[in-house]
């Protein structure tokens, strides 16, 4: 990361609990910069494989940069246990519902904002499915203030991928995107391909929404992901600058020098 953005050594993490969608408490992982702040907020939307040590590991990278971010358990209501075991149930159950998702998201958003150490604004990034459901979200929810969408599959949709959980092809709500979106994806990835990339592009071109899309040659799904054969350090790092240059315009935050 570039020198000129300052660092938070000092950090604290923990588990938390919160009420999401229908007043459910689910829990969520927060974590924050030792210091009163003021701190931008961070919704991390995990991917696929669950509310894993990867996702985890990327809510303390926010707090290092100074954020309060906060990672919820959208796969809470599938039970507690191993990620990966409670990942296959959700799978096999179709993922977890929009609606569900859309109210645990606007929930997290509003606990960001109970923070007394917040600035006041939120943004939200995501990966895979959860880049999916961030662009559900910069549709559907108005509480958001910025989003990144890191390689969501499904964006556009066809008929027959739709299901009674995930009833809607986010590109077909592009005209309700309420807050600006970041785009980063790989060249090599299939879900989503380059085409899909290339409409979603056009769409928000042509609704005239504020975006950014970056792609990147050489890196295929999941690129950012250490511990996986997919990795790309040099396409990775270069993402993740664009990642915090575009949470810093709009949501603000300390001093980055």
């Amino acid at each position: 990361m570039n020198a000129a953005y300052a660092k938070h050594e000092g950090l604290i993490a923990e588990t938390v609990h919160y009420r999401g969608h229908d007043g459910d408490e689910i829990e969520a992982y927060l974590a924050r910069p030792l210091g009163s702040g003021p701190y931008p907020g961070v919704i991390v939307t995990h991917h696929m494989p669950g509310w894993d040590d990867a996702t985890k590991e990327i809510t303390r990278k926010f707090a290092h940069y100074g954020y309060a971010a906060i990672d919820p358990n959208l796969f809470s209501r599938e039970g507690p246990g191993d990620p990966d075991d409670v990942a296959a149930v959700a799978r096999a159950a179709g993922g977890a519902p929009d609606d569900r998702v859309m109210g645990d998201l606007d929930a997290a958003a509003a606990h960001l904002r109970t923070l007394p150490y917040l600035n006041g604004k939120v943004g939200i990034i995501g990966f895979c499915s959860g880049g999916r459901q961030v662009y559900l979200a910069a549709c559907r929810l108005d509480s958001l203030d910025a989003a990144v969408d890191c390689w969501g599959g499904r964006v556009v949709a066809t008929p027959d991928q739709l299901t009674d959980r995930q009833p809607v092809a986010p590109i077909d709500l592009t005209g309700d995107m309420s807050c600006p979106l970041l785009g980063i994806f790989g060249n090599d990835d299939q879900s989503p391909t380059p085409e899909d990339v290339d409409r979603t592009e056009e769409e928000l071109k042509k609704l005239g929404k504020t975006y950014e899309f970056h792609r990147y040659d050489g890196a295929g799904h999941g690129f950012f992901a250490v511990d996986r054969p997919g990795y790309r350090p040099v396409q990775a790092t270069e993402a993740w600058e664009e990642v915090f240059k575009w949470f810093h315009t709009y949501l603000g935050g300390p001093d980055h020098g």
